[in-house]
């Protein structure tokens, strides 16, 4: 059984990899953003993807949707400090079959681990409750956020970490004015007039942090 560990944090990802070694599992590779994963994970095809949520560049939330879109034998476990139903939801909508959480992250990720690799979905006893909530409650919230476009995703998170529409276009192999277009756009979809409210919004719903 073959992993990718995603973190930002060296040591986190220094910790997951001894814990699961120490258990016998194959640590494959580790990444520090969503585009480092998405490109290790189509290198490496892993079995399983133990997934952080808020990264720089790129976000485990989207990372998660294009690597099951992919790599459809792939499966993702997020762990996440977050507790937010909009994380824990948004990652089970993304594709994710697990969540726990980083101060829970020892026997009970080898528990999450193996319970996905025999076709189980493992949510961490702390979060139950709100993927019961969510099943028996239809979930209006969120759903501009789903009318975003990837790409839209994607440069809304850059603009929220500060980058300008040159540095966005340059990371993207675009060009500024259709970085521009993507903003106008972004703004027109969430009904927001400045970068300051972009970058609350992209907060609030997972897709940066306040670091």
């Amino acid at each position: 059984m073959s992993i990718l560990l995603v973190d930002d944090h060296i040591m986190m990802r220094d910790g997951l990899r001894a814990l699961l070694e120490q258990a016998g599992l194959q640590i494959v590779g580790e990444a520090a953003n969503g585009h480092e994963a998405i490109t290790l994970a189509e290198r490496l095809k892993p079995h399983i993807v133990v997934m952080d949520i808020t990264m720089p560049q790129l976000n485990g939330i989207d990372a998660t949707r294009r690597i099951v879109t992919d790599l459809p034998g792939t499966k993702v476990i997020a762990l996440s400090v977050n507790t937010d139903r909009r994380y824990v939801i948004a990652m089970f909508q993304a594709g994710a079959v697990g969540y726990l959480l980083k101060n829970s992250a020892s026997e009970e990720l080898i528990q999450a681990v193996r319970a996905v690799s025999q076709n189980l979905t493992y949510v961490s006893p702390s979060i139950g409750a709100i993927v019961v909530d969510n099943l028996s409650t239809p979930a209006a919230e969120g759903a501009a956020n789903r009318q975003l476009s990837p790409r839209e995703r994607e440069v809304l998170q850059l603009i929220a970490e500060g980058k300008t529409s040159k540095d966005v276009a340059q990371r993207l192999n675009l060009s500024v004015p259709t970085i521009e277009t993507h903003r106008r756009q972004i703004m027109d979809k969430l009904n927001l007039r400045t970068i300051a409210e972009l970058t609350k919004y992209a907060i609030r719903e997972g897709l940066t942090s306040i670091d």
